[in-house]
């Protein structure tokens, strides 16, 4: 991507198998946990000035602040100015947790009972709007919104507002707590869940995607300010890319057409080859039509059986439009610890997708390379990361 080189030197995360860097790591290299994928032990009192506070940011909101909190003390102290920082934080679904809440009070109590702080609870820019008023960044404050693609569409964004010059360090990635009574039945009535509630990544008895809460933010920022006041860095961003397949409002187009455009346009804008990719970490979803388009997009960008590909969302659940900030973490440790980690519970590849090679059993050794971080959502949003290590 021409332009400035964008580094990574921070990161937070908020996930069903752990909170904070090194439990999440421990969490989705070792067995899915018990029952709803839920983050857990979470004090959101913990991120905000006092409970009162606490209390007007709906849960979606208050993941986000968690885990920019967390990349932040990570990064060190920021020197720039804040006209050029910038927050770019994802959600597929908002604040849902408090506009079904306040449906509920209209319908049994009247108008009159609804909360004046709803709008503001439950808009889609809430998260990244805190984050900036939390830290006082005054560059540019957007939402990105495109279902399960949306975290890895803000990375992608962020890196472009880096590389052009716009910003100078940019707080990237997403947040989701979806996992309320209406949206559960939605979601359950459109067969997308698995029956099972077992996450299962191109296996043949994968019957669905197992739902899931969670947050990461990503601390971006211009290779030279980062060098220029010491900051460790995690990570390089070479760019990405997102195109849409047209074809359907759930379903991937076929012959996973648009993921293969999408991973293409990505090798095209970071001048990587094909050939030079050393990992995938697959959107691999557990539904059956979104792992078999992606597995031949995949075969036909790389051949079979191609480079490690691994999917986290036997462990993490699937968490919607923070789903791709949250890998983009687990692809830099993985880097980091030179270990890809293990497609949980998924024993062997279904024998009618192509030849792939998953990453099973258990994490393994590798010498980190040029990644990518695929992300597919509802609409036929298409997006793909470029990672390298550091």
């Amino acid at each position: 991507m021409a332009g400035r080189r964008v580094a990574i030197t921070g990161l937070g995360v908020l996930s069903s198998c752990g909170t904070g860097v090194e439990a999440f790591w421990a969490g989705i290299c070792g067995a899915p946990p018990e029952g709803e994928r839920r983050v857990r032990d979470f004090d959101p009192t913990a991120v905000f000035d006092n409970p009162k506070e606490a209390r007007r940011a709906d849960r979606v909101t208050q993941l986000a602040l968690a885990a920019a909190t967390q990349a932040l003390e990570q990064a060190g102290e920021l020197q720039c100015d804040p006209l050029r920082r910038g927050v770019l934080i994802a959600t597929g679904i908002g604040g849902i947790a408090t506009l079904e809440e306040q449906i509920t009070l209209y319908a049994d109590k009247g108008a009159r009972r609804v909360s004046p702080f709803l709008i503001p609870m439950m808009m889609p820019n809430a998260p990244s709007a805190t984050v900036s008023m939390r830290w006082g960044w005054q560059g540019p404050c957007q939402t990105v919104s495109t279902a399960c693609a949306a975290g890895t569409h803000a990375l992608v964004d962020a890196t472009m507002w880096i590389a052009s010059g716009r910003c100078d360090v940019v707080a990237a990635g997403g947040s989701e707590a979806a996992m309320t009574p209406v949206s559960l039945a939605g979601f359950t009535n459109m067969t997308a869940m698995s029956s099972r509630s077992v996450s299962e990544p191109f296996a043949a008895s994968r019957d669905g995607f197992v739902i899931a809460e969670g947050a990461a933010v990503l601390i971006l920022e211009a290779w030279e300010v980062a060098e220029a006041r010491g900051a460790t860095i995690l990570a390089e961003v070479l760019g990405g890319a997102s195109t849409a397949d047209a074809h359907h409002i759930t379903a991937p187009a076929p012959g996973g057409r648009g993921a293969l455009s999408c991973m293409e346009m990505a090798l095209a804008a970071t001048g990587i080859e094909a050939g030079a990719v050393a990992h995938v970490n697959a959107h691999g979803t557990s539904t059956p039509l979104n792992d078999a388009a992606e597995a031949e997009a995949m075969a036909k960008l790389f051949g079979t059986p191609g480079p490690p590909v691994t999917s986290i969302k036997g462990v993490t659940g699937h968490s919607l439009g923070a789903a791709g900030a949250i890998e983009a973490v687990a692809v830099i440790e993985s880097m980091r610890r030179q270990l890809v980690p293990p497609t949980a519970v998924t024993t062997e590849v279904d024998p009618d997708l192509p030849p792939i090679d998953l990453v099973l059993g258990h994490a393994r050794e590798w010498r980190p390379g040029p990644t990518l971080s695929n992300s597919f959502g509802f609409g036929g949003h298409n997006g793909t990361l470029v990672l390298a290590p550091a």
